[in-house]
């Protein structure tokens, strides 16, 4: 992001940088809506492009609901199933 020059606005570059995000929604409506926001933010200001497949992605998000106990589940069973493919990273709640 880069400060905006006279509109003290942020403003995002795209950039290419053929990264790519992998991102597996669980849960409501909702949670899709803020899959296909955090996917847009994430092009849009540091040029991921978005894979459905989980190995070639360099950013793995999965977006879930606690309020749901199969969603929860699911996330942790998937979690085991990729965990060997990145580095350990960030786990935002």
């Amino acid at each position: 992001m880069v400060d905006g020059a006279k509109a003290g606005k942020k403003v995002f570059i795209k950039t290419e940088t053929g990264k790519k995000v992998f991102i597996k929604t669980f849960g409501c409506q909702m949670n899709e809506y803020d899959s296909d926001k955090m996917a847009d933010v994430l092009h849009a200001a540091q040029g991921y492009e978005p894979t459905k497949n989980v190995e070639e992605a360099d950013l793995i998000l999965f977006n879930t609901c606690s309020v749901r106990e199969k969603a929860q589940e699911k996330v942790f069973s998937d979690l085991g199933r990729i965990k060997h493919l990145k580095d350990k990273g960030v786990l935002i709640g």
